[in-house]
């Protein structure tokens, strides 16, 4: 077994121990391998062990790696998304996981129609407050999400955020448990579900497992130091 194959599954197997703690069904949980600044080799040895998704952060080398590896693989962006760059991302991911405006939003929906796509997208939530965090406040974001529920070519799915690198678990996990609960209270408001909360990455994914998160984002862990 390769080494990129033995950190995922202890990952995975991290995840499954964490969410049995908090009373989850494991299989609630999407372990998403981050594969951004990693060479194509790793990717597919995962591929050939049964790993479908993988998360990238800049659409441009989404694109090289998409052009070289297996079409069926499922990609998410989960970075930064720049406006000139919506089209190509709407072409190639199946998830977005970083909306972070109402001008970002329309743009994909537009573009979403006339590529005749319907990628899902996650709103990007500022929940800690931090300046250098992008993302929508949580006192916001109910008009934000009610504009995300609008849009016909977008599946909206529900919310990603990132805690701080540097906070003690206990404040991780008043975070992520912040977010499940607007989550919630924005299901009942808005009459839809919204079961996605990508949340979690290296340093913080077990917490993540037991407060609510559907989608764990871990690279480090996985592929190496970059």
């Amino acid at each position: 077994m390769s080494p990129v194959i033995a950190n995922y599954m202890e990952v995975r197997a991290a995840i499954d121990a964490a969410a049995r703690e908090a009373h989850r069904d494991p299989a609630e949980i999407r372990l998403l391998a981050v594969s951004k600044t990693f060479p194509v080799e790793p990717i597919r040895e995962l591929y050939d062990a049964g790993v479908r998704a993988f998360g990238e952060s800049r659409v441009t080398e989404l694109a090289e790696k998409a052009a070289r590896l297996p079409e069926d693989i499922e990609w998410h962006f989960i970075g930064r998304l720049q406006s000139n760059k919506a089209r190509k991302a709407v072409q190639l991911a199946k998830v977005i996981h970083s909306v972070d405006s109402a001008a970002l939003l329309e743009r994909l929906d537009r573009i979403a129609g006339e590529e005749r796509k319907r990628p899902a997208v996650l709103l990007e939530v500022n929940v800690s407050g931090e300046a250098s965090k992008a993302g929508v406040p949580v006192a916001e974001l109910e008009p934000f999400a009610r504009r995300a529920a609008a849009c016909a070519n977008l599946d909206f799915r529900g919310f990603m955020t990132m805690a701080p690198f540097d906070a003690e678990p206990v404040k991780i996990a008043a975070i992520f448990e912040l977010l499940r609960l607007t989550r919630d209270e924005l299901e009942a408001k808005l009459g839809r579900e919204l079961p996605e909360l990508s949340m979690g990455m290296s340093g913080d994914y077990e917490i993540a497992a037991r407060h609510g998160s559907t989608i764990v984002r871990v690279g480090t862990l996985i592929f190496g130091t970059r």
